[in-house]
């Protein structure tokens, strides 16, 4: 039976990720005002992305006979003075969520809850990938964004991305 303490963790982690998804709408929206649809684009994916995050956590606690339960999303409350703040804010928001992840994590290896370590090395995986894409993205706009051929290019190649749902996500 998974233990009350981890069942809390991964609900309101249920919630981080809903929340996550929330915020990359909201830079999705800045970038719509800007005219980027591209780098919009690839943040619509992204907040899907998330809220596959969320539904994967809800039903392993689901399978774990645990009740989810829903907080609040909060407003995002970011202010973008430039192009790559969503950019560094997202990069940020990407480490916050890996430490609220190996959080979960340390306290199922506390009491040996193997089979919630199990299930969340997908997500630990998956962070790595999220923290690469967030820096990867930074440092091409650092490089090429200021340049308006360069901002362009970048633009398209976001615009490109593909949302493909996770068929690859944890075993439940």
């Amino acid at each position: 039976m998974l233990n009350k303490k981890i069942a809390e963790l991964i609900n309101e982690q249920v919630n981080k990720e809903l929340y996550s998804g929330y915020l990359y709408l909201d830079f999705a929206n800045y970038y719509e005002a800007e005219g980027l649809d591209g780098f919009a684009h690839w943040y619509q994916i992204q907040a899907q992305e998330e809220r596959d995050h969320a539904m994967m956590f809800r039903r392993y606690l689901i399978d774990n006979g645990f009740r989810v339960t829903f907080n609040a999303i909060a407003k995002p409350d970011k202010v973008f003075k430039t192009h790559n703040d969503p950019l560094k804010f997202g990069l940020e928001h990407e480490q916050y969520v890996t430490s609220l992840i190996n959080e979960i994590y340390a306290e199922a290896f506390a009491i040996k809850d193997f089979k919630t370590m199990q299930f969340l090395d997908w997500f630990i995986k998956e962070q790595g990938e999220e923290e690469k894409n967030a820096e990867d993205m930074l440092r091409k706009y650092e490089l090429y964004g200021h340049d308006a051929k360069g901002l362009y290019a970048l633009n398209q190649e976001l615009a490109a991305r593909v949302y493909t749902p996770s068929a690859t996500g944890p075993a439940m």
